[in-house]
This record gives C-alpha cells, sequence and structure tokens, in this order.
C-alpha cells in the first residue's frame, strides 16, 4: 500500500510537470502564429490532456468493464465542468469570446446530450454500439476539422482573442522547441496520468469500493488531473482562453473520441443508474450556454466558481453516500 501511495505522489510530480510544459509550448506557438489561444486549447491541449480518460476507457471497454469505461467519462467531465472551471473562476474571472458563447458551448451540450441518446437506446436499448461509437467519432472528427478551418481563417475571426507580441518577441519563440515542450508535456500527462489511476484503483480495491464509485470519483478525478493542472497553471498565467478552452474541449473530445473509439472497438453495456449523472452534467453545460449573457456579461465570476464547486461537492457526497446504500 506504502508503495502505491509513492506512485501516486510521482504520478502527481510528473503531472504537474507535463501540464506546465504543454500550456507554456502551445500558448508561444499561439502567439508565433498568430492563432488565438482558444483554437489550440481545443485541439493540442484538449486531446492531450483527454488521454488519461482515453486510455483507461479503451483499456476498459476491451476488457468488459463498461461502469468503468462510461463512469470515467461522465465523471470526468462532471469534475471538469464543476470541479475545474470552478477552480479557475475563482482564480481569475474567466472571459467567454464570441465563439465559446456561440459555438464550443453549443457543440458542448449537443455532445452530452447525445450521449445520453446513444446510451438510452438510439439504435440498441442500455447498449452504446459500434455504429453509434463510429457516430461519435464522426462527429469528433468533424469538431476537429472546424477547429482546423478556424486557426486557417484566425486572422478574420479573433483579432481581439490575440494576444499583442512584439517582433522581437516573437523572433525568440523556437517553435522546435515548442514542439518538444508540447510533445513531453503530454508524455509526461500520459505517464503520470497512468500512475494516479492504477495507484488510485489499487488502494480503492484494497478499500473494498464498487467500480462505480472508483469511476465516478477517484478514476474520474485522477484522470482529471491533466485539465485541472493545465487549466489552474493557465489561470494563474491570465490564460482564459487556454483555461476555459481546454476544459470545453476535453469535454467534447471525451464524449466524441473516447466513448466513440470505446464503442467502435467493443460496444459498452450502459447502466440506467448513470442517467442523473449525465443529467446533472446536462443542467451544468445549459448553465454554461446561458452564463455569459447574465450576471456580468461574457463572464465566469468567482461567484459562479463558488456556486460550481458547492455543486461538485454536494454531488460527491450524495454519489458516495447513495453507493453505500444509505
Amino acid at each position: 500500500m506504502i508503495l502505491q501511495f509513492i506512485i501516486v505522489i510521482l504520478g502527481f510530480a510528473l503531472l504537474i510537470k507535463g501540464a506546465d510544459l504543454l500550456v507554456d509550448g502551445a500558448s508561444d506557438i499561439a502567439k508565433k502564429f498568430k492563432i488565438p489561444e482558444i483554437i489550440i486549447a481545443m485541439t493540442i491541449v484538449s486531446i492531450g490532456t483527454s488521454l488519461p480518460e482515453l486510455v483507461v476507457s479503451l483499456s476498459s471497454a476491451i476488457e468488459g468493464h463498461s461502469d468503468i469505461a462510461i463512469g470515467n467519462v461522465v465523471g470526468s467531465n462532471i469534475s471538469n465542468l464543476f470541479l475545474i472551471l470552478g477552480i479557475c473562476s475563482i482564480i481569475t474571472p474567466l472571459v467567454y469570446k464570441k465563439q465559446t458563447k456561440y459555438i464550443e458551448n453549443i457543440v458542448n451540450l449537443f455532445a452530452t446530450i447525445l450521449l445520453y441518446l446513444v446510451a438510452n437506446g438510439i439504435v440498441d436499448n442500455n447498449m452504446i454500439s459500434r455504429s453509434e461509437g463510429f457516430l461519435l467519432l464522426l462527429c469528433a472528427v468533424a469538431f476537429i476539422a472546424y477547429n482546423i478551418y478556424m486557426a486557417t481563417h484566425a486572422k478574420e475571426i479573433s483579432k481581439d482573442s490575440i494576444e499583442h507580441v512584439s517582433r522581437k518577441e516573437m523572433k525568440k519563440i523556437n517553435v522546435g522547441k515548442c514542439i518538444i515542450m508540447i510533445i513531453v508535456g503530454i508524455a509526461l500527462l500520459k505517464v503520470g496520468g497512468d500512475f494516479v489511476v492504477d495507484g488510485s484503483v489499487y488502494i480503492a480495491k484494497k478499500l473494498g469500493l464498487t467500480e462505480k464509485l472508483i469511476s465516478l470519483t477517484i478514476i474520474a478525478v485522477s484522470t482529471s488531473l491533466p485539465e485541472l493542472i493545465t487549466s489552474i497553471n493557465a489561470a494563474i498565467k491570465k490564460e482564459t482562453d487556454m483555461a476555459i478552452g481546454n476544459v470545453l474541449g476535453s469535454q467534447i473530445f471525451n464524449i466524441f473520441l473516447i466513448i466513440g473509439a470505446s464503442a467502435a472497438i467493443s460496444p459498452i453495456s450502459y447502466s440506467l443508474s448513470y442517467n442523473k449523472d449525465i443529467i446533472i452534467l446536462m443542467f451544468g453545460t445549459l448553465f454554461m450556454c446561458f452564463n455569459p449573457f447574465f450576471g456580468k456579461k461574457d463572464t465566469m465570476t468567482k461567484t459562479n466558481g463558488y456556486m460550481f464547486i458547492s455543486v461538485y461537492v454536494i454531488y460527491m457526497i450524495i454519489t458516495i453516500i447513495t453507493s453505500f446504500g444509505l
């Protein structure tokens, strides 16, 4: 047990360093090519920080652990939305760009609703089939294509979202070095995420916790650590586009790419008990869609952050209590 605790701590250290390299490398590339950071966050950073979820869900689906495959994604998205965005907005107010308000938020809501529909029987009741998995993968490809299109039209859509950088500063940015930083950062996130997840699962099983509880709590939080650390680092550095874009992009890829790939490889059995968790996720996503239009315009404030964290704490308490049948 002591060895597992050491592995978890080492995993945290790798996650912290990996997140720092990933944010710095991606941010510098965005500045070098005058690409809005929101675009970089929604693609390279989002997919990179979703690697732990991808590995865990794929392995779980192949080995027949459907509860972990589903619970990992649903729990991670709940953690991303309520915990990570909550913490980041407390550190610094998160400002919504026009693109985030009208496109990414809507795509995120669509992805959540689509997950609910495929899980509850578009093709097969209580089963996410291979055909539904390919449908989700097609949505992932479309979302990536959209981001590539936005990147190629960056000058037209986001003059206000590109941080001013002097020519002298731009010349100092070494693209090769940035790419290496991103690759190393993602690798450290992957290894660190594996260490934390494997160690946490071992410890949890020793304590006699159920597979569903493990997936919604320990595994979900553990696999969300890259998003958590990456977004917090970005928020501290006032890279708010990176912070919010990383979370939204990760949520979208978690559903489209991870559930899609897992179901395409091996159909996933779905327990209706997850419906309440997805509905909670839907309400939180709906709030994200309407939030820019109410209160302080285009801003997720500290008050919103405290509210989100409170919801997350209550959700975790209820999940633990109901899992033990109390």
